[in-house]
């Protein structure tokens, strides 16, 4: 810019830009107005997208529900998830659904971490090591016309480094288990990341919740399940080199189908009806 152009400017501004090139101020200024320009444009830029982020994101836990359903994910996921699945809330402590509330728009996450809205839980019963869980939970019915053919339930719980979030797909028995599909952690890749290998998420299909008791029996080993053992209902493969990531889903899985979690709907779901 000339000298005449930085005059005409007039002001601070203009005695700024009037300033040599080489000035250690005029350097410092420019730069830290290029910094302001980009951090407003980068702050427009992600309140712009936000929506968009927002619908993706939900849209991706539509299509990990339906796939831990056993759904097709191959074509339009929200036709498949509007069609085939429908969104209730449930009373924790109950187990009866929860009708006054809109469940579409439920952010159960969110409502984990209002002291209006959870439960904080004793370290006796915290097995899952999550401190406080909502009062209210979301659930997902698959449904063929009027059937209920599965109920996928949200269960997260602490592994190695992260909190696991996921989805357990359980038969019309209440019982047996269809499927386990985590959608959010941050565990290690190789070791406690073998979460999302779907050779061991393939372990879990048909295994039993609970004993011929009626008493919680599931188990993530540390070793690999024994094909003669009385407990192979029970029982799935530890993941090799993350004895502790295994010993979380076990405990997230025990505490979320157990009596502080779904346990109290899971008797009345078996029994015809929340």
């Amino acid at each position: 810019m000339s000298q005449d152009t930085a005059q005409t400017i007039g002001g601070p501004i203009g005695r700024i830009l009037a300033m040599p090139n080489d000035s250690q101020t005029k350097t410092i200024v420019v730069a830290l107005a290029l910094c302001l320009v980009c951090s407003i444009i980068v702050a427009a830029a992600a309140v712009g997208l936000r929506p968009l982020q927002e619908a993706n994101k939900a849209l991706d836990k539509q299509r990990y529900i339906l796939s831990v359903a056993g759904l097709d994910i191959s074509g339009n996921i929200q036709a498949t998830f509007d069609q085939s699945i429908e969104t209730r809330l449930v009373d924790l402590a109950s187990g009866d659904y929860v009708e006054e509330m809109d469940a579409a728009g439920y952010d159960q996450r969110k409502a984990a971490k209002d002291p209006q809205q959870n439960l904080t839980l004793s370290s006796d019963v915290d097995i899952a090591s999550i401190k406080a869980r909502a009062k209210i939970a979301s659930i997902y019915l698959v449904k063929n016309g009027d059937t209920i053919t599965r109920v996928i339930l949200p269960v997260h719980g602490y592994g190695l480094w992260s909190t696991l979030y996921g989805f357990l797909a359980i038969e019309p028995d209440g019982n047996s288990v269809y499927g386990l599909k985590f959608y959010d952690h941050a565990e290690t890749p190789g070791l406690g990341g073998e979460v999302d290998n779907p050779k061991w998420q393939a372990k879990w299909n048909g295994k039993q919740l609970l004993d011929a008791n009626g008493k919680q029996a599931l188990n993530v080993l540390k070793g690999n399940v024994s094909p003669d053992s009385k407990f192979f209902q029970h029982e799935i493969d530890g993941l090799a080199g993350a004895t502790l990531t295994s010993r979380g889903v076990s405990n997230l899985v025990r505490f979320w189908t157990g009596a502080n979690g779904f346990g109290p709907y899971l008797t009345k779901f078996k029994n015809g009806g929340a």
